[in-house]
């Protein structure tokens, strides 16, 4: 499985706005989504073949939530996929540095391997999920300013082959 975050790997964000690429006109973005969010032009079509070649099932990692579906989806010609909940309120805070995600997806992955692409990766990420997620784990940090490329997607790939 992967786990995938919006904010940065799907939707660039950060630097220099001169040098922001959009992939999408705004109007195409209505037409696909029936939303208005110019965030969503920068979104790269040609990124939904790539994940839905990878040899894995697709989850949400994204306070996005469901709008992921509605927003993105359409936008890379995904069909929609799962979201990972939200943990509930009374889950324990994660350690210091830890991202709030980390404990809900190795929960979700149940000790299956899994993946997961992010730009809000740290190392006290890697260690958790060392310490706590007993299967194999690929915790991919994105470059938020450019997202997702196909320097990502080649070690995601062979990673999740080598897994299947």
């Amino acid at each position: 499985m992967l786990f995938l975050d919006v904010d940065g790997p799907l939707i660039p964000f950060g630097g220099d706005p001169a040098r922001r690429r959009t992939h999408l006109t705004e109007r195409r973005v209505r037409e696909l989504t029936g939303a208005s969010n110019p965030l969503l032009t920068r979104v790269d079509p040609a990124n939904g073949p790539r994940l839905a070649a990878l040899p894995c099932r697709l989850i949400w990692a994204t306070t996005w939530f469901d709008d992921a579906n509605t927003c993105l989806a359409p936008l890379l010609g995904l069909p929609p996929i799962p979201v990972l909940p939200d943990p509930p309120l009374t889950a324990p805070d994660p350690a210091p540095g830890v991202h709030w995600k980390t404990p809900a997806l190795v929960a979700h992955a149940a000790g299956t391997p899994f993946a997961w692409v992010d730009d809000e990766i740290t190392e006290a990420d890697r260690r958790w999920v060392a310490d706590h997620h007993p299967g194999p784990a690929l915790l991919h940090r994105v470059d938020p300013e450019v997202g997702l490329t196909e320097r990502d997607f080649v070690p995601l790939a062979a990673w999740l082959r080598h897994q299947s």
